[in-house]
């Protein structure tokens, strides 16, 4: 069983973020899972490799934030941390500055904080963070 594509994305953002060219980066594959391709890895090797890349210094972005739970009306978990780590790529950090979010949606969208986004806005913050991404690229 092979990996995932959001698996093989997730090693080549590890592999720019750490600055490997292509002959580093094939050698850390082959060397630590006996592969010359990520397409030929397989779960547990790619476990390995993003191993080696966390104790190399890369760190994946995580969003932290509060879990307003299942509430009908509102946005889901899935979306909030979606929003989360959208402004964390925007920012450029690896921690959630929740204020400046905050901040950001009641300019934007006059809501004063993340847990009063409603399910039919949730979609409308999200385009909005991915469409600022794609300008600032």
């Amino acid at each position: 069983m092979t990996i995932r594509a959001k698996q093989k994305s997730i090693l080549h953002v590890a592999k720019g973020k750490l600055g490997l060219d292509d002959d580093t980066y094939r050698l850390a594959l082959v060397k630590i899972a006996g592969v010359t391709s990520s397409t030929d890895l397989t779960p547990d090797s790619f476990n390995a490799v993003m191993g080696f890349f966390e104790h190399c210094g890369f760190r994946p972005l995580v969003a932290e934030g509060a879990s307003y739970g299942n509430r009908p009306g509102f946005a889901s978990q899935a979306q909030l941390e979606l929003i989360r780590s959208l402004w964390m790529e925007l920012h450029h950090t690896a921690t959630l500055d929740e204020a400046a979010l905050n901040g950001w949606l009641l300019k934007w969208f006059k809501l004063s904080s993340l847990r009063f986004v409603k399910a039919e806005n949730a979609p409308k913050v999200i385009t909005a963070l991915k469409m600022w991404k794609r300008r600032a690229a």
